[in-house]
């Protein structure tokens, strides 16, 4: 196992997004997905957290299970929505305990239901930015928006509060995007500001249209015209996901070519379309304990 600030010194890293299950069913297929992906030896994996911390429990028993019974090296989100310190001071204790060194600070989203609503003595992710740095245990990553955060009030106040992070985390990873310009922007603007810090970028496949394009309005992501047209012009599921992969696969090359530190999989809990964006791009399979 390592800290991800260690294997970003090494080389370049290729990661992989999972949630955590809700059902017995849900857990097995997880399972199946963990043991296929083991065998392209990820530089490290990272485990969503519900909003408002409502996958609080199921997060951390798969970050442990992970670090415990695989040889990948395991990253927790942890968002400041719904935390108190007392809270975040226990979760982090039990990571350490379970040997868990890298953690991915969020703001978070509020949960749905005003029933789910928690006290939190956190605004911004800074602030669990600052509570991480102060532990002194954990590699520090933050979250990045190419194209800028749905509620940022503007592009100059986002570029600000994420650099204002990164002069104190390790290393962000990027909301998905599909065009490789808004990755090379992002850079740019924070070289700017003087943060050299690796931004990893965030790779989501289309897979399934609708799903993708809702995904995509939330977070903020510019559908391209160009994909659009393409799926546009099919209906079978094994053509669009062919689509999505080549135009992932595309993706990557082009963020692989402009210097990008690594690429970071949103897997939806399966495995096979990037484990096929692996095989077209002719990646490195290379053991994270190297």
């Amino acid at each position: 196992m390592a800290r991800i600030t260690e294997l970003l010194a090494r080389g370049r890293t290729f990661s992989f997004e999972f949630f955590p299950p809700k059902t017995d069913a849900a857990q097995l297929s997880l399972g199946r997905t963990i043991a296929e992906l083991e065998t392209l030896h990820p530089s490290f994996v990272s485990v969503t957290y519900g909003a408002g911390g409502s996958t609080r429990e199921r997060t951390r028993d798969l970050v442990t299970w992970m670090r415990r019974e695989t040889t990948i090296s395991p990253m927790a989100h942890l968002t400041c929505v719904g935390h108190t310190r007392g809270d975040i001071e226990e979760i982090l204790q039990a990571y350490v305990d379970a040997g868990v060194e890298n953690i991915l600070a969020l703001g978070g989203d509020p949960p749905t239901d005003p029933a789910d609503v928690r006290p939190s003595d956190y605004r911004f992710a800074s602030d669990l930015v600052h509570e991480l740095q102060a532990a002194g245990q954990f590699s520090i990553g933050v979250a990045a928006h190419p194209e800028v955060h749905p509620r940022s009030s503007s592009r100059t106040e986002d570029r600000e509060f994420l650099a204002q992070k990164l002069r104190l985390a390790d290393f962000a990873i990027t909301q998905f995007f599909f065009e490789a310009e808004h990755y090379v922007r992002l850079v740019e603007e924070l070289a700017a500001l003087g943060i050299d810090k690796p931004i990893i970028p965030g790779i989501m496949p289309v897979t399934n249209k609708s799903q993708v394009q809702r995904m995509a309005e939330m977070s903020g992501a510019a559908f391209p015209q160009d994909l659009a047209e393409r799926l546009a012009k099919v209906d079978d599921p094994e053509d669009v996901r062919r689509i999505g992969v080549e135009a992932a696969t595309e993706l990557c090359a082009q963020l692989l070519d402009a210097g990008a530190p690594g690429l970071h999989f949103y897997t939806l809990n399966r495995s096979s379309a990037t484990r096929e964006i692996y095989a077209n791009l002719g990646l490195p399979v290379v053991s994270s304990a190297t």
